[in-house]
């Protein structure tokens, strides 16, 4: 339990708390795993005592794991053992190590973590001089942030984290390269909802990594997280340790006077200098900056930190495909980022965030498999001009719709040569513009541009070609007249969808879904409003801005920055980061539930204990009565009954808790299409 004392909180577990924790092993157990505390097995050191590799059963399996042991000479004791303990049994994310169990023996306490093969990010800058690339650091800066971003707002419990040791040592890495923050002896619990509010506490931490506000008040906040992480930025741009001897006045200083004296290349790392793109440099300069002012209140939390560094690797990613051969074409300029598996094996190795090039929040570089095939040689690359005579200079009045991405314009083209034509002349076309000031941004659009120039499916929408002109962005598809899904599910309007052609929507849309994750792509984002119609109201999922390259099926999974729309994510997408096939499945269990009762996922104006559709459709379970009082009431009871508790059971099977409850795309697609053969 916690024990208050004044403003500060510490642990005290209880014996039956202990047991609870995690697993818990038995002394001799550890001297078998580390051969009693071989020399030859140790892989580090630091406060705490050493660390050494060993095979431990962590009660399920035979698992490679980091013992770390307790010196008793050590500064570090008890409260730090039990507070690591209880932190990371509490706490799971994908850019947290992880903690198998502990050991707490007479005077003997030690901790087993996953084994990191890839040591600290300290290891690398300061004593193997690895050659790290710019790009490799700055996957390695995200990864660590999004780590630091859970940390304080994240963690689902009414207090966010302050680690309090946030330093390069104390990031690890795996072997792909994916960064895992670790050593939480000495964090503590504090408020969520007021950035500025302080736990007056003892100094604790590591000297160049130190808040000076906090060093000299005792004030903790999530803000001293985040200047000690403007430390780690300036480490991985600079590989100079944060306490540098030859560094007089430290780091920081060093830094902020060369800024002034307009020295800025001068403090680059040798080993990169040739890899940053200026606009990158100077805005990953100035994060830093701000991470280090002197004034907690003038920091930025790190949610901000998060946003402004992706928009720094998106500008890192396009530099990199503007240094490639000129006369290639956009496709063959993103080979590198973007590519597909050879065939339908899935691996750890096929993992976004668990590659040779570390943990891109965008698109990882992959190896490109010896029978690639090119992109579709229909895919045009339009000239903004061409586009702004397509649309009218995108007059308001061929205004189609708006979203996240931006607006999004009829236009007409020829049928043939996809040339701008006349209104009502030749072929419609939707002209999707990006919004300069919009969340999604060059990523989003580079990452849409790769995968659908890959992608052939009567239940994909086909995307015609692409525009990239300076500050523009565009993309143009097959024009959809229905529209979208959710305008006749939830929007005013004369034409009602029957039974069976929601039916087939929602087959459609299990189609072009087996697809997908055949091809091992993840949709994450799908819903009803990116579920287009043809004039005949086949479906087609559009919208792959936020599409992933992961695992066909099963319990692997990509890491990557949560994305997508309340009522529609996964709960383990939430809660942990960790992105599974199977995380597509509950969003189609939520459109599905839609799809019956005509309500949107959520829905303040609904009665409390509907305003979730999710958690209204489990209270209902498989009552045929409150059923009926789900069902969408403009269908005027016109619907089979059977088939409709079919459809509402599918999709309770579908948003399940557990991953493993959840059906596959296939058996989806395979459910549904039984069903619409009982209802013909």
């Amino acid at each position: 339990m916690f024990v208050a004392t004044g403003d500060v909180q510490e642990y005290e577990p209880s014996a039956t708390q202990r047991s609870q924790l995690c697993y818990h092993f038995e002394f001799f157990e550890i001297l078998i795993a580390t051969q009693n505390f071989d020399d030859s097995l140790i892989i580090g050191s630091g406060g705490f005592g050493k660390v050494y590799k060993g095979n431990v059963n962590d009660g399920s399996s035979l698992v490679v794991a980091a013992i770390k042991r307790l010196d008793a000479m050590s500064n570090q004791g008890a409260s730090e053992f039990w507070a690591e303990i209880e932190m990371l049994s509490m706490l799971r994310h994908c850019n947290l190590v992880s903690l198998i169990g502990y050991c707490n023996y007479e005077k003997e306490k030690i901790l087993v973590y996953e084994y990191m093969p890839n040591g600290t990010l300290d290891d690398h800058l300061h004593k193997l001089c690895s050659p790290l690339s710019w790009l490799k650091r700055l996957n390695i800066c995200i990864g660590a942030g999004r780590g630091l971003h859970y940390l304080h707002t994240g963690t689902g419990i009414e207090s966010g984290v302050i680690h309090r040791d946030f330093k390069s040592s104390n990031i690890l890495l795996h072997e792909s390269w994916a960064a895992k923050i670790s050593d939480f002896g000495l964090s503590k619990i504090g408020p969520t909802n007021q950035p500025s509010t302080y736990i007056n506490t003892n100094v604790k931490g590591s000297f160049g990594y130190f808040d000076p506000n906090y060093f000299s008040t005792g004030k903790l906040t999530r803000k001293s997280d985040v200047y000690a992480f403007g430390i780690v930025m300036l480490e991985l741009l600079c590989q100079k340790r944060a306490v540098d001897r030859n560094l007089e006045e430290g780091l920081v200083t060093w830094v902020q006077d060369s800024i002034k004296e307009g020295n800025l290349k001068h403090i680059i790392d040798s080993d990169i200098k040739g890899e940053i793109s200026p606009k990158c440099l100077k805005e990953f300069v100035r994060i830093a900056e701000r991470c280090l002012h002197s004034s907690p209140k003038h920091r930025p939390t790190m949610a901000e930190v998060m946003f402004s560094l992706e928009s720094v690797l998106a500008l890192q990613v396009k530099f990199n495909i503007s240094l490639q051969s000129a006369d290639k074409t956009i496709f063959g300029r993103m080979v590198n980022l973007f590519t597909f598996s050879s065939n339908r094996e899935s691996s750890g190795d096929s993992k976004l965030s668990s590659n040779s090039k570390g943990n891109n929040m965008i698109l990882e570089t992959k190896e490109v498999p010896a029978d690639f095939q090119s992109p579709v040689p229909s895919v045009k690359e339009f000239r903004f001009d061409d586009l702004e005579k397509a649309t009218r200079m995108f007059s308001l009045d061929l205004l189609l719709g708006e979203g996240g991405f931006g607006k999004v314009f009829l236009g007409w083209v020829d049928q043939n040569t996809l040339a701008p034509s006349k209104e009502g002349v030749g072929i419609a076309v939707a002209v999707k513009r990006l919004n300069k000031e919009s969340a999604q941004g060059h990523s989003e659009w580079l990452t849409e541009v790769s995968c659908l120039g890959h992608l052939a499916h009567p239940n994909i929408i086909r995307l015609l070609g692409y525009c990239e002109d300076e500050l523009e962005n565009l993309l143009v598809y097959e024009y959809m007249p229905n529209k979208s899904f959710d305008h006749f599910l939830f929007k005013d309007t004369t034409e009602r969808l029957s039974w069976g052609t929601r039916l087939s929507i929602m087959i459609g849309v299990a189609r072009g879904l087996a697809y997908l994750h055949s091809t091992n792509l993840i949709s994450r984002g799908l819903k009803a409003d990116d579920i287009l119609l043809d004039k005949d109201y086949n479906a087609k999922l559009g919208d792959f801005g936020l599409v992933k390259y992961g695992p066909e099926t099963g319990e692997t999974h990509v890491t990557t920055r949560v994305m997508g729309t309340y009522g529609y994510a996964a709960p383990e997408y939430i809660s942990t980061g960790h992105l599974y096939t199977k995380s597509d499945i509950y969003s189609f269990g939520v459109v599905l539930l839609e799809t019956i009762s005509g309500q949107k996922a959520f829905d303040q104006r609904r009665p409390t204990e509907q305003q979730n559709l999710v958690n209204w459709a489990t209270q209902i379970k498989s009552s045929k009565r409150k059923l009926q009082k789900l069902m969408d009431p403009r269908l005027e009871h016109d619907y089979p009954l059977e088939g409709a508790s079919k459809c509402f059971a599918l999709a309770l099977r579908c948003i399940a808790a557990k991953l493993k409850d959840r059906p596959s795309s296939e058996e989806v697609l395979n459910n549904l299409e039984h069903v619409y053969v009982k209802h013909k």
